[in-house]
């Protein structure tokens, strides 16, 4: 799996692995690398809501809700300052490449 460190806001906020987008995420529960797409249809989480549990990231798509401790569990990462390191699914060799994705409101606080 590979090991990939990319900024936790602004331009390069987004590490691709085999195609598919991670960014770093805070919430008034806390931050965790997720993937940047639902895993119903591939709507773009990083412009999620958050639902009033403030436990569950909420698809801008179709409004289907996603379990957040489910998906950073997914994702083991540490933050250092403006950077993230983190471990993510696919083959030591995929293709990485950095990027940036807004990230919504709701999943940028406190940055």
């Amino acid at each position: 799996m590979p090991v990939v460190t990319f900024k936790v806001s602004g331009a390069e906020n987004c590490v691709r692995v085999a195609g598919l987008p991670y960014v770093y995420i805070r919430t008034e529960a806390g931050g965790a690398v997720l993937p940047a797409s639902c895993p119903h249809r591939g709507g773009p989480l990083n412009l999620a809501s958050v639902d009033a549990t403030g436990r569950r990231l909420v698809c801008p798509w179709h409004e289907q809700t996603v379990s957040l401790a489910r998906l950073s569990r997914r994702v083991p990462a540490v933050r250092s300052g403006d950077t993230v390191t983190a471990v993510v699914r696919g083959p030591v060799d995929a293709p990485v490449e950095l990027g940036h994705l807004p990230v919504s409101p709701e999943l940028d606080a406190g940055t």
